[in-house]
């Protein structure tokens, strides 16, 4: 039996809307994406199997906003679905998105989406990157500090580019291809874990105040709300130094004068 038969078989079988889902599953188990209660906004959602396996992920106090040009049919044993039929790149959509998660925004962003298929490798390998970047573009307006983000993409020369805008945007950034992919396809999921929305980026220098002295003896400066550990400094202090290490929530800083 071939990995495509097995897939299909299985869902039909468990009452999947597409093989694509059980890729989902193993890109979850591998990253680590969902969480019980997560807000996850699924892009290019139709016909749905993304959608299903999201909504087992996080549970009846989770929240799953599906994306899509087309129609999606309503997946009446999941209450926490919601759906919007509309372009992801529109104001209004992503205004409406942005409705549907809530303040906090998303904890999770995913995007199947893949161009309709020329033959001609080089074409379909850049339209598949450019439906990833409007998807992480996308992902930048409604992702939550912390959040992570999945896109699929088919692998190629303007890869490097992708990754390295997105490499900027979260704390790391992997690639994986599911078992589930066809063994003959060039796909790959590129996956951003903790999103930083900080102020500062690794290698900035500062002048910064020393607000107080953490448990653990570290300076402690804010920077817009953000919270930098400096070792070495004392309260009232004020001090050049240098961003060594960013986190989503908090980053770390050595002292310069």
């Amino acid at each position: 039996m071939t990995g495509r038969d097995e897939y299909y078989n299985r869902s039909k079988q468990e009452g999947y809307r597409a093989r694509s889902a059980y890729k989902l599953k193993q890109l979850d188990e591998e990253a680590g994406l969902f969480g019980p209660g997560n807000t996850v906004v699924d892009l290019g959602a139709a016909p749905g199997g993304w959608l299903q396996v999201a909504a087992e992920a996080v549970g009846p106090q989770g929240r799953v906003v599906g994306v899509d040009l087309q129609r999606i049919k309503p997946l009446d044993d999941h209450d926490v679905v919601e759906t919007i039929r509309g372009d992801m790149t529109d104001e209004e959509t992503r205004a409406r998105i942005t409705e549907l998660v809530g303040e906090e925004g998303a904890d999770v962003v995913v995007s199947d989406m893949a161009p309709n298929m020329t033959g001609e490798y080089s074409l379909d390998h850049a339209r598949s990157v450019h439906l990833a970047r409007q998807a992480f573009e996308t992902a930048m307006v409604v992702l939550a500090t912390g959040g992570d983000l999945a896109v699929k993409v088919f692998d190629g020369r303007d890869l490097a580019d992708l990754r390295e805008e997105m490499e900027g945007e979260f704390q790391y950034v992997r690639s994986i291809r599911p078992d589930a992919s066809r063994d003959a396809s060039s796909e790959l999921y590129l996956v951003g874990k903790h999103r930083i929305t900080a102020p500062v980026r690794t290698g900035d220098e500062l002048d910064v105040e020393i607000e107080d002295v953490g448990g653990e003896g570290d300076g402690i400066a804010k920077v817009e709300g953000f919270t930098l550990f400096v070792p070495g400094t004392e309260t009232g202090e004020t001090v050049r130094v240098r961003v060594t290490d960013v986190k989503p929530r908090f980053g770390f800083a050595e002292r310069l004068d």
